[in-house]
């Protein structure tokens, strides 16, 4: 990644309006002298740390597995914003955000993205393109971008801010900058001078696949409407295995009048358009010589796209705005006239930054160095785009049921990563952004009750049970809230839905999953979230059973091999072939890591190993065989879920002192500040989500317990604000004297001015506000 030369600085609207200046590239330059000046005086922001080129990279040199680096989207988005305007590298493969750093040519630049996902990915739809020279219809292939409107880039001309996107296409000459409002985006593109400059709109394309249908009209000389059909056939989530049916809807102005205009369409043979379908010869080809119809105002067809051609003098620019929806056309024109009714490309670019740094207030650190701040609050930043909006301004939202329904009292959200975030992005949520947690819930509960299913989705995308990974993660996210004081929904209905969750999918009448250890121990702790629920609830009866049924991860310990071993289902046990080897019942994991899972009964699991001891010499064991880089490999394997709560598993062997040692090892070592920053998939927050939370000292290992384990903190000082509408205290402050990359052992705690003599600290504590501090020095202390 290159150093950033432009740096948004507003503190006050006085300085905002200061920095406005009129477009163009003298002007430009003397707004960047500007900024640095305002800089100088105001010092370094918050949100001036966030650097969204971090992790976004999917496969590159340094690749070890199969599963890629953090594959997160370097454009622009608003927290938890409806619409992620960012550039695409390449259709296809297993290039979920569409952008790769090693990527050496771009699509366009699409307005919608989803961030970290390690599957075949989705959305990328409505991709605009600016071109110069002969009109070409298809995209071409990265090894000779000639051969369609793709273009060379250089990440030299790359700004990645909050908010904002910038980068020149090389072939074309033409900057193009991005920014986004919640529900709509605007791009600016800077021309060279030609009588062939151009717009374009692939309105078939699509992450992992195509779109199936289109639609479009011509409204009037400067806005353009219509639709894109997005069903499985044509690919997208999971290559069209995660399910996901959904249409885009789409109200487009340009800034320059339509005079020249026309609509391709491709003929293409009847069959499922998926990725490996597109990539072959004869679909490049009919896209290649798709008709032109250059007097039709109105058309909808299966393979579409849509051009505006336009003289340029050097340095104009020429803006295109578009409101997105997932509902209607109209959805998508309220959504842009709420959000972007002008065409200051400037001022929305500042709002989406204002909105950031807002949204980041909820934390903030001080001490440690540049480098640390830029990952914390990158880190932060991406915990703050999904679940995302799906709703429209107007509260208009498509249900599971395929229906429009509208809500006034919380947002519909998306993009519900189940496997991935109970772990560490829901527990940060609950402390930062309880509303948002109930705007989930929320969500769960109308996807489990309009689809008729009534239980929870596992991976949920767009109202799409795709049903990937394991577990029954959405219960664990409710209790969690629950035992936390968030309640804003239908308690009753959120506790009969969780118990039709673990009864539709757990460890059934064998007592364990059929040939799994990762089914069997995440099952359990279903169980058990459901059994504290209930417990909570007064429901004693359902409580006992399904605590009794939380037990049943002892059912696949086997003596023979001291450690958890998948058996079929006449209880005969499979071949094995060491703790260390992948597979074995094991999903994305081996026994040795998938074996820890135990996180609602540790001492339970201590009993198996053999006792405290025994406990203990695994986990050490387990660590010292750890790569120093991180990457993919067999033991505490931090770029995949499973393990993430085992550093402080290490409290709970009573050696909080390994907890501080490898947590901040894992911090310094495993982010870094580059598009290779992030050691595996990001996972829709979660990976940024453990590093928020470690690098401020607590983590919980058991997510419905309330209780947060107490690491040493990064920071000197961390501040968190809380929300008044849940929690009674104002703030919580973590303060960590004599911190130091040498000094990052506690040597003794404080909460409230009292001496704290134990290695965590309740959501009940940290919400009454107070301040934590500790005594930090260079030697453990062992107790």
């Amino acid at each position: 990644m290159k150093v950033k030369n432009i740096k948004i600085l507003v503190c006050v609207s006085v300085l905002l309006s200061s920095l406005v200046i009129a477009c163009s590239s003298s002007n430009v330059e003397k707004k960047i002298v500007q900024q640095d000046e305002v800089a100088e005086k105001i010092g370094k922001q918050a949100v001036d740390y966030i650097d969204p080129i971090i992790g976004a990279v999917t496969y590159g040199k340094k690749s070890k597995d199969a599963h890629g680096f953090g594959k997160t989207f370097p454009g622009a988005a608003t927290p938890f914003g409806l619409v992620q305007l960012s550039p695409d590298t390449f259709t296809g493969g297993d290039n979920g955000p569409g952008y790769s750093y090693e990527h050496p040519t771009m699509e366009g630049f699409s307005f919608t993205h989803m961030s970290g996902i390690g599957w075949f990915g989705d959305l990328g739809n409505f991709l605009v393109t600016p071109t110069v020279g002969a009109l070409q219809t298809n995209r071409g292939v990265p090894e000779e971008p000639e051969s369609g409107y793709r273009s060379r880039y250089s990440h030299d001309s790359e700004i990645t801010q909050a908010g904002y996107y910038a980068v020149t296409l090389d072939d074309y000459k033409v900057k193009t900058e991005l920014t986004a409002a919640p529900r709509a985006g605007i791009i600016r593109f800077t021309y060279p001078e030609s009588d062939s400059s151009r717009v374009q709109i692939d309105l078939s394309r699509r992450v992992g696949g195509t779109s199936t249908e289109q639609y479009i009209k011509i409204v009037n000389e400067n806005t353009i409407e219509g639709w894109m059909k997005c069903p499985p056939e044509g690919g997208g989530w999971g290559a069209g295995a995660g399910n996901a049916d959904y249409v885009v809807y789409f109200y487009c102005q340009f800034s320059k009048p339509l005079k020249d205009y026309g609509i391709w369409s491709a003929d293409l043979p009847d069959v499922k358009r998926k990725m490996r379908w597109i990539r072959k010869d004869n679909y490049q080809d009919a896209v290649k010589n798709a008709k032109i119809y250059t007097n039709k105002t109105e058309m909808q067809g299966k393979h579409l796209g849509f051009y505006s051609n336009f003289n340029t003098q050097e340095g104009e620019e020429v803006l295109v705005k578009s409101g997105i929806s997932f509902v209607s056309i109209d959805g998508a024109k309220e959504n842009l006239e709420h959000d972007i009714n002008h065409w200051d490309f400037d001022k929305t670019r500042q709002e989406a930054r204002a909105l950031w740094s807002k949204s980041i207030e909820n934390i903030s650190v001080k001490g440690a160095s540049d480098r640390e701040k830029t990952i914390f609050y990158t880190s932060l930043y991406h915990t703050l785009i999904d679940p995302r909006a799906f709703s429209d301004v107007n509260g208009n939202y498509m249900g599971a049921d395929k229906k429009v329904h509208q809500t006034k009292d919380f947002t519909y959200r998306t993009i519900f990563s189940g496997w991935d975030v109970f772990r560490s992005q829901f527990p940060l949520q609950t402390i930062i952004n309880p509303s948002l947690v109930n705007d989930e819930i929320n969500s769960l509960l109308q996807m489990a009750e309009l689809s008729g299913r009534e239980y929870l989705p596992r991976w949920e995308m767009l109202n799409s049970y795709s049903g990937v990974m394991l577990g029954n993660p959405a219960v664990s996210v409710i209790n969690d809230a629950y035992q936390k004081g968030i309640r804003n929904y239908d308690v009753e209905k959120a506790f009969q839905y969780s118990l039709n969750t673990v009864n539709n999918t757990g460890n059934g009448e064998l007592g364990y999953s059929n040939k799994h250890i990762s089914k069997t121990l995440e099952y359990a702790y279903s169980d058990w979230c459901l059994a504290t629920m209930a417990e909570s609830l007064g429901k004693k009866e359902i409580a006992s059973e399904y605590f009794k049924r939380s037990k049943n991860y002892k059912n696949i310990w086997n003596d023979e091999v001291s450690w958890f071993r998948a058996k079929d289902s006449t209880g005969t046990w499979l071949d094995w072939e060491g703790k260390t080897k992948h597979g074995q019942g094991c999903i994305e994991s081996n026994p040795y890591q998938q074996g820890w899972f135990v996180p609602h009964d540790i001492d339970g699991l201590k009993d198996l190993m053999g006792g405290e001891e025994a406990f203990k010499d695994e986990l050490v064991s387990f660590f010292d065989n750890t790569p120093e880089d991180f990457l993919w490999n067999n033991y505490y394997n931090h770029p995949n879920e499973p393990v993430h709560h085992v550093p402080f598993m290490l409290n709970e062997a009573g050696m909080p002192h390994l907890t501080q040692k490898y947590t901040r090892t894992i911090c310094n070592d495993a982010y870094g500040t580059d598009a290779f920053g992030l050691c595996g998939n990001e996972d829709v927050g979660q990976m940024s989500a453990w590093y928020v939370l470690a690098s401020i000292g607590i983590h919980p290992i058991n997510p419905g317990d309330n209780k947060y384990q107490i690491t040493s903190p990064v920071f000197n000082e961390v501040e968190i604000k809380l929300d008044s509408d849940y929690y009674t205290g104002k703030t919580f402050k973590i303060i960590a004297n004599n911190n130091s990359e040498k000094n990052i052992y506690i040597q003794s705690m404080k909460l409230n001015g009292k001496n704290l003599d134990r290695y965590w600290i309740t959501h009940d504590e940290i919400t009454r506000g107070g301040i934590l501090e500790m005594e930090m020095g260079p030697e453990p202390v062992k107790q």
